[in-house]
């Protein structure tokens, strides 16, 4: 794998339409997406796959993806981002999760986990944390390791809190769940290949308490902070047909990081090892011809942490980090920066697997 093979693009594969529980259509939600200047929405809606809405909107690709859980279930749990399947899922989701799973795996389908951990806001019964508990699934290519509005809603202890980070929310996002970053690493420990999604799971639903109102959070904002960068193999061309292939094969491959683009675009971050003529990059495989030599470039300055099957091996700062290793292993790296005077999360690669 050479670096100048793939083409960077971002997007955001977790929304909700007026087809469930968002409140835009799929012309106003493209139109958001463009003025943040995503490279394609999928929209993932509540246990349906609207048809026939597929295709560019400017330089936005909208897609059709699906949410799907059993909405029999009480409390609810194990809610599935399903990508490329081109069926709709819900009628799968009363069964077990790994029903589910093998179902839209025979579909060619994409599996992501939605939210694994959430913590449930005491403000309201309709804020409570949607985990989830199937462990360990067989057959996801991976997590959604930071969600937006799940890690919102845990910080709602009350309605004045709630109040202050509906207009102030960059005050207390910080990033992915410490034991989300667990389970992940405990799963790819166990032989399971993970990769990284990060999702806005954007409804831009208004509420009110008392005189105010306000819409918690509008599409374009979200689009705006936290995204999913992929690596494709070719460049996108403009064709719908062609250009959905790219993404979703980058999907289904792991060539993914999770970018919070807030503080800071994570365009241009780069990740790749080498060992003798082999080269891998996020969600890659490198097999070892001799030493590993990894490289890892920020856009602009950073923390830099590389972690080996779980565990800090290298800490920097600055724009770049080299490390040489003769050890196999699961290799990730994270970034973090300053934002609104705190150290915040910016960047989760998908692993590299070096044997």
């Amino acid at each position: 794998m050479i670096d100048t093979a793939y083409r960077e693009y971002v997007g955001s594969p977790h929304v909700h339409s007026v087809y469930s529980d968002g409140s835009g259509s799929y012309r106003t939600i493209a139109a958001a997406a463009n003025a943040a200047q995503l490279n394609f929405v999928i929209v993932t809606d509540h246990n349906v796959r609207p048809q026939g809405l597929e295709g560019y909107v400017g330089q936005t690709l909208m897609l059709s993806g699906e949410e799907v859980h059993n909405v029999r279930r009480d409390p609810q749990a194990n809610h599935l981002l399903v990508y490329g399947a081109e069926h709709e899922m819900a009628p799968y989701s009363f069964g077990s999760t790994q029903t589910l799973i093998r179902a839209a795996r025979e579909r060619d389908g994409i599996c992501y986990i939605a939210h694994p951990i959430e913590r449930p806001s005491a403000i309201g019964t309709d804020l409570a944390a949607i985990p989830w508990t199937q462990w360990p699934p067989e057959g996801i290519h991976g997590l959604e390791i930071w969600n937006y509005m799940s890690e919102f809603k845990g910080l709602l202890w009350n309605k004045l809190v709630a109040l202050v980070y509906a207009y102030r929310p960059e005050w207390g996002i910080r990033g992915p769940y410490r034991a989300t970053l667990k389970l992940w690493d405990e799963l790819l420990a166990s032989g399971h290949k993970i990769a990284a999604l990060g999702g806005a799971d954007a409804h831009a639903t208004s509420y009110r308490w008392g005189p105010f109102r306000r819409r918690v959070f509008p599409y374009e904002y979200l689009f705006r902070a936290v995204n999913t960068h992929i690596l494709t193999k070719a460049p996108l061309t403009g064709d719908p047909v062609e250009d959905k292939a790219l993404i979703y094969d980058a999907l289904r491959a792991g060539r993914t990081w999770v970018g919070y683009d807030l503080p800071h675009s994570t365009r241009g971050f780069r990740c790749f090892a080498r060992s003798g003529s082999a080269m891998a990059g996020p969600g890659e495989e490198l097999r070892r011809l001799g030493a590993i030599n990894l490289s890892v470039t920020l856009p602009t300055d950073g923390e830099i942490i590389l972690r080996r099957d779980g565990k800090v091996i290298r800490r920097t700062t600055g724009t770049s980090m080299k490390y040489t290793s003769v050890e196999a292993g699961i290799y990730r790296v994270e970034a973090y920066r300053r934002f609104r005077g705190r150290k915040v999360a910016w960047i989760f690669a998908s692993p590299i697997y070096a044997s």
